[in-house]
């Protein structure tokens, strides 16, 4: 039976331990420079060879280069974005910001309005329903 072979072989032993860590760990940080290899590869294909065309109509018509049209758009687009940015950061750095980040900081007492982000609520939702003598 291949089932157990395959766990053990991808595991590196009988149970979960560090290898199997660092083995996916390994394979979590590679994956993307695969994707993004692979996309520049499918790129490259589709530059070369262009895209097919099931209908038999030619879509040659109203075609215009990619380069330096779109290049200069998107190029111009990401320094708007990138100047609207550094503005809002340079110029305006307390525009977004909670007032409650400008009281000092006691280490000894936690506020009583203290509450986590919106996506920490399911977390600190189950942390409140411990008792307190658990570690809740």
């Amino acid at each position: 039976y291949i089932g157990t072979n395959l766990v053990e072989w991808i595991w590196g032993g009988f149970s979960v331990d560090k290898a199997t860590l660092t083995r996916f760990f390994a394979f979590h940080f590679i994956l993307p420079f695969i994707i993004a290899a692979l996309a520049m590869v499918h790129l490259l294909f589709l530059h070369e060879t262009g895209s097919n065309n099931p209908t038999g109509i030619p879509s040659d018509t109203d075609k215009i280069p990619f380069h330096p049209y779109y290049t200069i758009k998107d190029i111009l687009g990401a320094m708007l974005l990138i100047l609207a940015l550094m503005l809002l950061v340079l110029f305006m750095p307390d525009l977004l910001g909670d007032p409650d980040n400008y009281t000092p900081a006691n280490p000894l007492n936690t506020p009583p309005h203290i509450k986590p982000e919106w996506y920490f609520l399911f977390a600190y939702a189950i942390l409140r329903s411990i008792p307190n003598k658990l570690g809740g």
